[in-house]
């Protein structure tokens, strides 16, 4: 078992120094060598550790487990063999919602909405209450992403970090409380206080400070090192200040944060229904979409009332403050 994690650590890095597209020298070769002889050892002693922390009986359940999944492989591969021309290997999908990077895993609050299609890659904490939508991207690899809570980072959405750059410093993202992210931004390096507006497709360099109660405008680029002032408009390519915030438009960026958490609940709801719930509310739907109460009444049948949609109390915001 440890000669397959040291091998997962030989392909693991060599993938990451291709990717680096390092031209190696003899001194670059020794450094690299030094460097996978560390990261062996480390996987080693994690290895140590959980298996002291397992007990007898759990490396005993996880020995046997793990023989299966050997022999359930094995079997795949003879069947796939037998077909001959006939069959279709396709890739697995390794797809992971949350991923380490070496030693660093994300930190996800149990109360925030991560999307199935989401990654969030690292050194990433994500703070109570805040939803990452479907297809974004946090990468906290060289460097860590810190967002706090009731804060929604929207569909296709990218986030990353900066270990360096013409300045020289050391830059990572920081996303306050209560922050709207638009759709497909990109947040690289940069810091955001509570309760800003990045809109749509904008895109935000390293450096780039936005205060509290501001706003970038939707498909806005904004230079690096630039500060966004509290109540400020800023739009363009290069983004440029624009107008003063008005007051409801202040309301409304608070406003946007909260009606994007209470969705995010829904949703949650949803992504965690098992497949029986998911099968019997389609009988439902197709027992009551084929007749309508008008055509019913004409025949005289009365029928069950159809299943009310229930949502999270905080949804029906009005209500909730009637009940109180």
């Amino acid at each position: 078992m440890v000669a397959d994690f040291l091998d997962a650590a030989d392909s693991s890095l060599s993938i990451f120094l291709q990717f680096r597209s390092f031209t190696f020298s003899a001194e670059k070769k020794k450094i690299t060598s030094k460097l996978l002889l560390k990261y062996k050892k480390k996987i080693i002693s994690i290895n140590l550790k959980k298996k002291k922390k397992m007990g007898t009986l759990g490396k005993a359940i996880y020995t046997v487990g793990f023989w299966i999944r050997e022999t359930g492989q094995a079997l795949d591969r003879l069947g796939c063999r037998l077909q001959g021309n006939y069959y279709f290997q396709e890739q697995l999908s390794r797809h992971r919602t949350l991923m380490n990077i070496f030693d660093k895993a994300p930190v996800v609050d149990r109360d925030a909405f991560v999307a199935p299609s989401a990654s969030i890659i690292g050194d990433v904490q994500v703070g109570r209450g805040s939803s990452i939508w479907y297809g974004c991207v946090l990468r906290g690899d060289v460097n860590s992403i810190n967002i706090g809570s009731g804060t929604n980072i929207q569909d296709n959405s990218l986030v990353h970090v900066a270990k360096s750059n013409l300045s020289g410093k050391v830059l990572p993202t920081i996303i306050g409380s209560n922050v709207t992210v638009g759709h497909s931004a990109v947040l690289h390096g940069c810091t955001v206080e509570d309760e800003a507006f990045v809109g749509m497709g904008a895109a935000l360099l390293d450096g780039v400070y936005v205060e509290k109660h501001a706003m970038v405008a939707a498909g806005a680029l904004v230079r690096q090192n630039t500060r966004i002032p509290c109540g400020e408009v800023w739009g363009g390519n290069p983004a440029k200040f624009l107008r003063k915030l008005t007051e409801e438009e202040m309301a409304f960026i608070s406003q946007s944060a909260l009606n994007y958490s209470n969705l995010a609940q829904v949703h949650a709801a949803e992504n965690a229904k098992s497949f029986d719930e998911i099968e019997f509310e389609k009988v439902l739907r197709k027992k009551f979409a084929r007749r309508d109460e008008e055509y019913d009444s004409m025949l005289g049948v009365v029928r069950e009332t159809p299943p009310e949609l229930i949502l999270p109390d905080n949804v029906l915001a009005d209500k909730v403050a009637k009940t109180a």
